[in-house]
């Protein structure tokens, strides 16, 4: 699998990468191998609850995806910020 980051947000984690491989079996698994490569990445992308943050978005194969859908190999992964205002 491939998972795609915001540039705004590899430029916080020295070394990351926009496009990053992973082996993973849901997103969970996936968040813990980004945290893994760099240390609070988690914390960018889940609250507490744990859940995906609120104004962060991840996409599996087109679909909204939360932290139990599953990732089959090959899956394409994408992480958006939100845009709000007014």
């Amino acid at each position: 699998m491939v998972v795609r980051l915001p540039a705004h947000l590899v430029v916080l984690f020295p070394g990351a990468d926009r496009l990053v491989p992973l082996v993973a079996r849901d997103v969970a698994e996936m968040v813990d191998g980004l945290d893994a490569l760099w240390p609070g990445m988690r914390e960018r992308l889940c609250d507490e609850t744990p859940a995906i943050r609120r104004h962060i978005n991840v996409f599996v194969d087109g679909r909204r995806a939360k932290l139990a859908t599953p990732l089959a190999a090959g899956a394409d992964v994408f992480v958006i910020t939100a845009i709000s205002g007014g």
